[in-house]
C-alpha cells in the first residue's frame, strides 16, 4: 500500500512538472534575425514602440497613393516572413503593405508569448503607425491564427475598412484543449486547466481575457472569416460559432481540404482571387 502511494505521488509530481514545463515552453519568445528585405519587394525596415515601450520591427512597402494599405499579421512562432507571399501579391495590385513581427517574435521585443494579450498592443501600435505613415489611406488587415486573435483583442481606435481573419481560435481554452487532444488523445483535454491556471502567474493575464469570440462584435469593419475544413486546431464548428458572433457585413470561406495551414500557400490562386476582390470592394469601392 505504501509503495502504491509512493508511486502515485511520484507520478503526480512528474505529471505536474511536465505541465509546468509545457507552460514555460509554450510562452517562450520566438526571437530570430529576419535579415534584409527580400529582393523584388521594395520594402523599407521600420521600427516603432508599443504603449509599454516595447520596440516592434517590420517592413513597409509603399504602393500607389490612394490605393489602400494592408497590415499583415503572422501566426504564433513565425515572423513577418510568413506573410511575404501575401505581401507580394497585394503589392502587385498597388496596395501599400506593412508586415510586422508580433511582440516576442522575430526581431520585435518581448519576453513572453502571451497568446494575444501583449500581441494585441503590438497590433494597435502597428495600426497607429500605418495610419500616421499613410494618412488618408483606407486600411485593411489580414491576420492568421494568433495574428487574427491579436487584432480582435486590440480594440484599435484606427478605423478599419476590411478585415480577414484566418484560422482564428474562439477562446484560448478551446485552442489549448484542441491541441492537447491532437497530441495526447481525447484524454489530453483534461490537462487544459493545469495549463491555463499558469497564465496569471506567468503572463499576468487570465484565460477569460483571451476570448476573441467575445470581443469580435466590437470589430466594426467588413469581415471575411477563412478557415480550413480539416483544421483540428480550430474546428469547423468553432469557426462557424465565430462567424455567427461576428457583426455584419461578413462572409465565411471554408477551404476544402485545408488543415491549420497557411491558406495562401495551400490554395494560392483561389486565395488571391478572393482576397483581391474583397480588398478592392472595401478599400477601393469596386464590386
Amino acid at each position: 500500500m505504501k509503495r502504491r502511494i509512493l508511486v502515485g505521488l511520484v507520478m503526480a509530481f512528474v505529471g505536474l512538472a511536465a505541465v509546468l514545463g509545457a507552460g514555460e515552453f509554450l510562452s517562450q519568445p520566438h526571437h530570430r534575425s529576419v535579415g534584409p528585405a527580400p529582393a523584388g519587394l521594395p520594402a523599407v525596415s521600420v521600427q516603432f514602440d508599443t504603449p509599454d515601450r516595447h520596440t516592434l520591427s517590420g517592413w513597409i512597402v509603399r504602393g500607389q497613393p490612394g490605393a489602400g494599405a494592408v497590415l499583415l499579421l503572422h501566426g504564433i512562432g513565425a515572423d513577418r516572413r510568413q506573410m511575404l507571399g501575401r505581401a507580394r501579391f497585394l503589392h502587385r495590385l498597388g496596395y501599400s503593405v506593412l508586415l510586422i513581427d508580433l511582440p516576442a517574435h522575430g526581431e520585435s521585443a518581448g519576453e513572453k508569448v502571451t497568446f494575444g494579450w501583449n500581441e494585441s498592443r503590438g497590433v494597435a501600435a502597428a495600426l497607429g503607425y500605418l495610419a500616421q505613415a499613410l494618412p488618408g489611406e483606407k486600411i485593411g488587415v489580414i491576420g492568421a491564427s494568433l495574428g487574427a486573435a491579436s487584432l480582435v483583442l486590440a480594440h484599435s481606435a484606427v478605423p478599419l475598412n476590411a478585415v480577414v481573419l484566418e484560422s482564428m481560435f474562439p477562446t484560448l481554452e478551446e485552442a489549448v484543449g484542441n491541441r492537447l487532444a491532437l497530441y495526447l488523445g481525447p484524454a489530453g483535454r483534461w490537462l487544459t486547466p493545469l495549463l491555463l491556471w499558469q497564465l496569471p502567474v506567468r503572463l499576468g493575464v487570465s484565460a477569460a481575457q483571451l476570448q476573441p469570440i467575445v470581443d469580435l462584435p466590437s470589430l466594426h469593419a467588413p469581415l471575411l472569416i477563412a478557415a480550413g475544413a480539416e483544421d483540428w486546431h480550430t474546428t469547423l464548428a468553432e469557426t462557424q460559432r465565430i462567424y455567427a458572433a461576428a457583426p455584419e457585413p461578413k462572409a465565411l470561406w471554408v477551404v476544402d481540404g485545408a488543415a491549420h495551414v497557411d491558406l495562401h500557400a495551400f490554395y494560392t490562386t483561389t486565395y488571391e482571387a478572393r482576397i483581391a476582390a474583397f480588398m478592392a470592394k472595401h478599400l477601393r469601392g469596386r464590386d
